[in-house]
């Protein structure tokens, strides 16, 4: 240890035989000047190494402060002065490189107990020592136990003590570490120690009499393990992947690659140093990377990185501790990928100067020619799509060039229609470059254009009429067998020598002919501009001219008649149908006139009644009230109703005036107070047009079949009637049955009629033939029945058919009746009709001496009851 600037080295064990390897002298005390400069060399230090020339390494504990040389020479590795320092002992480790045997020195100290006086407690107690930490090397292969230090109190010369120790590596886990002779003090370590598992152990030390009572205060000892170089580099991955541009520039960083070494970094077990082995492939030159052997940081220092010829470098990273020292340090390796990736530093060329292709004309969105381009780029990157540009021989824009996606050529395509007669060929020049810019440095070659040479093919074009539409104006009127116009087609093909024929497409009045050779179009009837098929004076015909090619080819041409209107159209009254009452408030009728030209052919038209017949003038007058529109009205005081058609002169305003005499139908009817015509029959036509005649005739012949099979119903359902009667009572004659027709009323005290039996008319059913209690829903409610007196003479039939008549007329005039040709039903008649009661049937009286003759006279309904009671007695 030093002691005033001396340094003791001790080692371990001495050799007994002639030749054991080991270290000349158990200590080497060296005493140090009081100023050591760095690099100075202090002592030497011999080892036997027995033969092994040139395997044993020498290494010491403490290489920060020295350095040990293979030949055993220890030098200061810094300045310092001996005050700076205390007692030290400095470790050297003797290690065989092939069998990894190690000697290492060592000096057994001795560690006394600190004296305090027991004999008077009012005295103050020394300060506990503190002692210096005990350093021992990691893995040391032994012999076990090997000991470290000896333990001493002053007490023992007294009287005998033991020793021991606690801690963790002792009495603690993980224990049997370290153990103390309890009678010497001597504390030994039992097993080799690991520093990256343990670095430092703290102990205490204790001294204790035979019967356990504490004799020295516990000491603290420290055990620091001396780290050994014995753990290599290891890479965080074992392969580093990085990129790094084409082109890129010296000095271009590329990726840091780290490696850790578990020893102790402060010394040189633990400092890594970085090379490179290997670069594969070795172009362009072997050293295209270097790397920082502190970092780890790989830059590029050669220029030249070319993807399109090297792709990819491998390169081969060492790491190795003790800063790097080939001899002592220990190494491992990983591999470093660097990718070069692309940049545009290769435009596209064409693979040939001319490309070829033709083309129908008149044909659009078709492909022409493809053109190929090579690019040596990374394909499928912006670096590699070519863009193409035509920049020449195309002025109108007939063709562009889009890129296929999948093989990167170019697509000459059709955009507008190429008419063979105006250019037979075309001649474009194409650009092809990136999507991206070249690199900086890098010019487009010659090879970057092309040209492209396309033929256009002749193909039989449509004839085309021109104008289309044409428009001529003529005067409406305009006889048939007249020309009107010429309408020709234009052939475009110059170069070929075809004939055009000329056709009737569409001509919806079939007014024109076109002739096939020359296109004259004439007319075939009369030019009518009030013709459904003119639509605002415009009538339209399409023609078709076909061309002898082959393929024949057609093409459609319209011709418009603007009609000039003429005055060939009479006015007529509008409307032709109106209401008035019969009295002269209100009276008047306005009127209007209709006419198929148009101004000035039309209004203001001139109204004037007609001087036949002769009541029209003297029952009506006609007012102007402007030029379109005139006033009827009556000219008496009182008109009866009825229907009455006015003739009225109407004329217009031509250049050659034209007139027309049109009737006005007028309804003259009563009125309410209002104003209104109480009458709801509709104006019926004096003259009725043929399909409304027909349509009157359909309707009565099937009323008059709907009625003719409703009687035959009716008859059949009497006789079903009279048979069920006969079997409800067969006994009885049926002349000499009593039937029941209803209620009739009380005779001719009553009169108050009940007229809401006739505003719901049901099924025909005589009430002679209806069965005893069935009645019809719109019947009077039943009663009891009343008991009438006998009439003494039988009626005339001149009351029944006034009373039918009265009754006709009251339906008639009520506005809730049902049409005046239903069926009218008379189901209660008072109780004051001068008839017999039929009562009288079911008297006392036998009525023989009743005259039923008159009956007969009553129509075919009342035959059977002549035939039953008229007569003779059979």
């Amino acid at each position: 240890g030093f002691r005033s600037g001396g340094l003791s080295v001790c080692r371990q064990g001495r050799g007994t035989l002639p030749c054991k390897p080991g270290f000349s002298e158990d200590v080497y005390k060296v005493v140090l000047p009081d100023i050591t400069e760095k690099g100075q060399p202090l002592f030497n230090v011999r080892f036997f190494d027995c033969g092994r020339d040139g395997l044993v390494r020498l290494e010491c504990s403490n290489p920060n402060d020295f350095r040990i040389e293979a030949d055993g020479v220890i030098y200061a590795v810094r300045s310092f002065q001996h005050s700076t320092l205390s007692t030290l002992n400095l470790l050297i480790t003797a290690t065989d490189t092939t069998t990894q045997q190690q000697w290492v020195t060592q000096d057994l100290k001795e560690i006394a107990f600190p004296s305090r006086n027991t004999a008077s407690q009012l005295k103050r107690m020394k300060r506990d020592w503190v002692i210096p930490p005990i350093n021992v090397p990691e893995n040391s292969r032994g012999p076990f136990p090997l000991e470290l230090v000896r333990i001493r109190s002053d007490h023992d010369k007294n009287r005998s003590l033991r020793y021991s120790v606690t801690g963790p590596g002792a009495d603690q886990p993980p224990t049997g570490i370290f153990i103390i002779d309890p009678i010497s003090g001597e504390l030994s370590v039992n097993n080799p120690l690991d520093r990256e598992h343990i670095p430092t152990f703290h102990l205490r030390a204790h001294a204790v009499d035979l019967n356990g009572n504490q004799v020295e205060n516990p000491i603290d000892i420290v055990i620091n393990v001396i780290d050994m170089n014995d753990n290599r580099p290891e890479f965080t991955h074992q392969i580093w992947n990085g990129t790094v541009p084409e082109g890129s520039k010296p000095g271009t960083f590329v990726m840091t690659v780290t490696s850790v070494d578990k020893d102790d970094p402060r010394t040189g077990n633990g400092m890594l140093r970085y090379k490179i082995l290997s670069q594969n492939p070795e172009s362009p030159t072997s050293n295209m990377f270097t790397i920082n052997n502190k970092t780890g940081g790989i830059i590029t220092v050669a220029a030249g990185l070319d993807r399109e010829k090297v792709p990819q470098y491998t390169l081969i990273i060492q790491a190795t501790d003790m800063e790097g020292n080939p001899v002592y340090g220990l190494s491992n390796t990983a591999t470093a990928v660097i990718r070069v990736t692309d940049v545009n530093d290769n435009p596209p060329e064409f693979a040939a100067e001319t490309f070829f292709g033709e083309v129908p004309e008149n044909r659009v969105n078709v492909i022409v020619a493809n053109l190929t381009v090579t690019d040596k780029d990374q394909p499928n990157t912006q670096a590699w799509n070519a863009v193409y540009k035509i920049t020449g021989g195309d002025p109108t824009g007939r063709f562009s060039v889009p890129t296929d996606p999948t093989t990167n050529e170019g697509l000459v395509t059709v955009v507008k229609p190429i008419d063979y007669e105006i250019s037979r060929t075309y001649v474009l020049m194409v650009e092809a470059r990136n999507e991206v810019p070249l690199a900086r440095g890098i010019h487009s070659p010659r090879q970057s254009t092309a040209t492209v040479s396309i033929r256009v093919i002749d193909v039989n074009e449509s004839p085309y009429f021109e104008p289309n539409p044409k428009l001529i104006k003529l005067e409406e009127g305009v006889m048939s067998e007249a020309t009107l116009t010429t309408f020709t087609a234009q052939d475009p093909d110059r170069f070929m020598q075809q004939s055009i024929r000329y056709s009737k497409l569409s001509d919806p009045a079939n007014w024109l002919r076109i002739d096939p050779n020359t296109g004259r179009i004439t007319t075939i009837a009369v030019l009518d501009r009030e013709s459904p098929f003119v639509r605002n004076n415009l009538y339209n015909a399409t023609f078709l001219a076909s061309d002898n090619g082959v393929p024949p080819a057609s093409g459609t041409g319209t011709l418009q008649i603007y009609l000039l209107d003429i005055n060939d159209n009479a006015p007529k009254v509008f409307p032709q149908e109106a209401e008035i009452c019969e009295k002269p408030e209100p009276n008047a009728i306005n009127i209007t006139a209709l006419d198929g030209d148009l101004n000035p052919n039309a209004g203001p038209f001139a109204f004037e009644l007609a001087h036949r017949p002769s009541d029209v003038r003297r029952n009506w007058t006609i007012t102007r009230i402007s030029g379109d529109y005139a006033q009827v009205s009556l000219k008496i005081g009182f008109l009866e109703s009825g229907i009455y058609e006015i003739p009225i002169i109407i004329t217009d305003s031509g250049n050659l005036p034209m007139s027309n005499t049109s009737y006005l139908r007028v309804k003259v009817c009563q009125c309410d107070i209002n104003g209104d015509c109480t009458d709801q029959q509709h104006i019926i036509a004096a003259g009725l047009g043929t399909g409304a005649i027909i349509s009157i005739l359909l309707c009565i012949i099937i009323l008059l079949i709907l009625v003719l099979l409703f009687v035959v119903w009716m008859k059949r359902r009497d006789k079903e009637r009279q048979a069920k009667q006969l079997l409800i009572d067969p006994e009885d004659d049926v002349r000499d049955n009593i039937l029941k027709y209803d209620e009739e009323g009380g005779g001719e005290e009553d009169q108050d009629y009940d007229l809401s039996q006739l505003q719901q008319p049901d099924t025909i059913e005589p009430d002679a033939i209806k069965p005893v209690g069935i009645r019809r829903l719109d019947e009077r409610p039943l009663h009891p029945e009343p008991q009438y007196p006998m009439r003494s003479a039988a009626p005339h039939p001149g009351d029944i058919g006034d009373f039918i008549n009265e009754g006709l007329k009251a339906a008639d005039n009520d506005p809730t009746a049902p049409p005046y040709d239903s069926l009218l039903v008379f189901d209660y008649e008072g109780s004051s009709s001068t008839a017999g009661s039929l009562s009288s049937l079911n008297s006392s009286s036998s009525g023989g001496d009743q005259d039923y003759d008159y009956l007969n006279d009553w129509g075919p309904r009342f035959r059977k009851l002549a035939d039953m009671y008229g007569g003779s007695d059979d």
